[in-house]
């Protein structure tokens, strides 16, 4: 395959940006997007010019680091990893537009790279559970119902690419906000954060500056791992919850 890329190039946070066009030929559809990003660095690397900065890291769909915006698309035209899409998606002679993830709370470092530790510092605010110290407790000492349970893995399904955010016509993080708070709460050992969670995670989200939801739903459609919309429904109803108990 040979392929047109145009490419956003930053040299850093402080310097404006723009996109660069780069000719790659000899591309296998078997190859991953990532693979593909390879061979165009490899090539700029002999010619003696400075290769694309792009995140990874597992490569296997797990980890969440790599964040492209494929052609519009967060992760590109498949519902998956940007690492876990192929070539085969494209065909011969296309022209491919790669960005990195826009969102005010994430500031672009170098070229594709942005900043993501807007989302370290929401899952400090209250994504964690109360555990003593010591030896791990007996598995099934704490109950918990299939449904809950269910849920829970549903939720923390999450791998906090920022799909979500890069999606969102209004640059919202409301879904993986959601994901992080539902998957704990649902559960017997979040419940002595529960209110204090959902409070705190919710007003570190709006500290951080990203935009309000406005239910689009584009973020659940981008979600590689298929978080569903009506976990931010579950969220508000118990951020709502919550308040209401703080008020009495």
């Amino acid at each position: 395959m040979k392929l047109t890329l145009r490419v956003w190039r930053q040299k850093n946070a402080d310097a404006d940006g723009t996109m660069s066009t780069y000719e790659v030929d000899g591309i296998s559809p078997d190859m991953s997007f990532l693979e593909m990003l390879d061979t165009l660095n490899e090539e700029l690397i002999l010619k003696g010019e400075d290769p694309v900065a792009f995140d990874h890291d597992c490569r296997e769909g797990i980890c969440g680091a790599c964040s492209l915006v494929i052609n519009g698309d967060a992760h590109g035209p498949e519902r998956t990893t940007t690492c876990q899409l192929h070539m085969r998606s494209f065909r011969d002679g296309d022209t491919i537009d790669i960005e990195p993830w826009r969102a005010a709370a994430f500031p672009v470092i170098k070229d594709l790279v942005v900043d993501r530790s807007a989302f370290d510092r929401i899952i400090q605010a209250g994504g964690y559970i109360t555990a003593p110290t010591g030896s791990a407790p007996e598995a099934h000492a704490t109950p918990v119902p299939k449904p809950d349970a269910d849920l829970a893995f549903e939720h923390a399904e999450c791998i906090g690419c920022g799909a979500c955010v890069a999606a969102c016509p209004n640059g919202a993080a409301m879904l993986f906000t959601s994901a992080k708070v539902n998957h704990l709460n649902v559960l017997p050992q979040g419940a002595p954060e529960r209110e204090t969670r959902v409070l705190d995670m919710v007003a570190q989200m709006d500290e951080e500056g990203f935009g309000g939801c406005t239910l689009t739903g584009e973020c659940a459609t981008a979600c590689p791992k298929g978080i569903p919309l009506m976990s931010i429904t579950s969220m508000n109803k118990e951020w709502l919850r919550a308040t209401r108990k703080v008020k009495r």
